[in-house]
């Protein structure tokens, strides 16, 4: 972008006589100060995605947790109108810009809100049936098909470091499951009585749901990373177009496929926790802007890779908020997976420095000739 580059500007000190003339150098400068610079913070973007995750999870998990919720659409809807209401008084009060709604762009984008839809509908009712530790830990596997996918799309690379991390990850998932289960059938004494067999059918539930969300969280991330680099969507472009055409969907969705009767209504929002659950659907939606933004923000300025990455790591304080606040069961195998989960995301880390370090050192000095196959594919996929 030409608003993103400055010229650089020289000092030439005039030699007095033939005898003091010395070629001219650039002046001293410090380190360049660019409009913006805060936006292009990797770390910065990790933190604040990681801050708005853990708040959306633990929202979400009080509206979903009772058993009687099934208003899931509706919940969604919300959340997007609330993002779409608050960016829009935002913008109308000059703190942020966006681009303005244009038709060909929205066709453009709405196969990833489609997406964007299936990821977060598949991860409400996975964390209804699943505690925070759990899902969490089951989130990782996500990292595993964004890998490969970062392989097929983009010319990405899986060492062997990596490949041992995703063993970690796939472990820890598999602990996770064996103290689930084991729980269920302590608790409900056996897995003779009714109450053990509907436990468990509620958790194989559960890890069905989240077999969904891993592959559609894989498949909208890698997608919305193809498209902004074909669009060149800034965070609150990709925000606003997110959330805007999901609205409809999510509205049509919910008055036809849900229960919208009196009694299920009832259900849903009972008159004593009522006044909460509605304050917890609307600090949801204001959650819903916050990962919105910082997740379209984490991806642009890193990868769909580090993306994941980052919340696999942050998957601690999500676990420990699950076990203060939701009463999740604490059990030798839930604090091992839960380690080793968190060993996984450390290994994987590590693996991704070293491999980039190994990619700047063996950058050659010269072009490097390419088929013409392969020059065709890199040409596509730049913005």
């Amino acid at each position: 972008m030409a608003d993103d580059k400055k010229s650089d500007d020289y000092r030439i000190d005039m030699p007095q006589s033939k005898e003091s003339f010395r070629a001219p150098s650039p002046a001293i400068r410090g380190p360049p100060q660019r409009q913006g610079s805060l936006t292009e913070n990797p770390m910065l973007s990790v933190f604040a995605y990681c801050g708005s995750s853990i708040l959306m999870t633990t929202t979400n998990k009080y509206v979903l947790s009772g058993m009687d919720y099934n208003l899931n659409f509706f919940l969604l809807c919300v959340q997007s109108v609330i993002c779409v209401v608050a960016i829009s008084i935002c913008k109308s009060s000059g703190l942020i810009t966006y681009r303005d709604f244009n038709s060909d762009e929205a066709k453009k984008w709405f196969p990833i809100s489609v997406l964007l839809i299936g990821m977060i509908y598949t991860s409400t009712w996975a964390l209804k049936y699943l505690s925070i530790p759990v899902y969490t830990i089951f989130k990782n596997l996500t990292i595993i098909l964004i890998a490969y996918g970062e392989v097929l799309w983009f010319g990405g690379t899986v060492t062997p470091m990596a490949l041992f991390s995703f063993g970690l990850m796939v472990m820890s998932s598999i602990i996770a499951a064996w103290a689930d289960i084991q729980h269920a059938l302590t608790r409900f004494g056996g897995d003779k009585s009714d109450s053990a067999t509907d436990a468990i059918s509620t958790l194989n539930s559960g890890y069905m749901w989240m077999a969904f969300n891993c592959i559609c969280s894989a498949t909208y991330l890698l997608a919305m990373k193809k498209r902004i680099k074909l669009t060149n969507f800034k965070d609150f472009d990709t925000m606003y177009y997110n959330n805007l055409l999901t609205i409809p969907i999510l509205l049509i969705a919910s008055l036809f496929v849900e229960d919208w009767s009196s009694a299920n209504v009832a259900k849903n929002f009972p008159p004593e926790y009522r006044n909460k659950l509605i304050m917890a659907m609307v600090l949801s939606g204001l959650s819903t802007l916050f990962i919105s933004y910082s997740s379209a923000w984490c991806v642009r300025v890193t990868s769909s890779t580090t993306y994941s990455m980052v919340g696999a790591l942050n998957k601690l304080p999500i676990a420990i908020s699950g076990l203060v606040f939701f009463d999740a069961p604490v059990t030798f195998g839930s604090i091992s997976a839960i380690f080793v989960g968190f060993v996984s995301g450390i290994v994987y880390t590590f693996a991704k420095v070293w491999q980039n370090e190994k990619a700047k050192e063996a950058l050659p000095s010269h072009s490097v000739p390419v088929s013409a196959s392969t020059q065709s594919m890199r040409d596509s996929l730049k913005s």
